[in-house]
């Protein structure tokens, strides 16, 4: 399967790497708090991106089973 693309939030893999990054960076508890809220919030908006990614997707199945 070819790897879905949105221009404005990447791909799924990009966007759950960037997740993976972020919660590894998170877990070793050496960030300040302020660094800790901006990865919790970039690690958030990454997870919106994934979750809209795979929203798509089953749109896209759906549509096909149908058919």
């Amino acid at each position: 399967m070819s790897e879905q693309k949105t221009p404005e939030i990447g791909t799924f893999e990009e966007n759950y790497a960037a997740l993976s990054e972020i919660i590894g960076e998170l877990e070793k508890g050496e960030l300040t708090l302020e660094d800790s809220f901006e990865k919790y919030k970039l690690g958030m908006d990454k997870l919106k991106n994934c979750n809209t990614l795979l929203d798509k997707v089953e749109k896209e199945l759906e549509i096909l089973e149908e058919g």
